[in-house]
């Protein structure tokens, strides 16, 4: 059986340099390399984990992975060309 989540934790505050920092408790750690902060009307701060979008190299890395697409819309022909649309006047 699993434990019980807590919502919420009594924690001290301290100062590293002119910042004052917590420590986060284990069981609020965070997936993440960095958190974005806010504080809402009512003086709440907020902690959520920043989500790192990947750069066009490691989408491209991605997209290599995973090969070719068979039977791609919009492939060429046998002769090298795209299909004409039919035009209506």
């Amino acid at each position: 059986m699993t434990a019980p989540v807590q919502k919420e934790r009594e924690v001290s505050l301290f100062r590293n340099g002119r910042s004052q920092a917590v420590r986060i408790p284990k069981e609020f750690e965070f997936d993440a390399d960095s958190v974005l902060i806010s504080r809402d009307e009512e003086g709440t701060v907020h902690l959520r984990p920043r989500i790192r979008r990947k750069s066009l190299v490691e989408v491209l890395d991605l997209l290599k992975e995973d090969g070719p697409i068979e039977d791609f819309p919009g492939d060429p022909g046998e002769d090298g060309l795209l299909p004409l649309d039919d035009i209506k006047l």
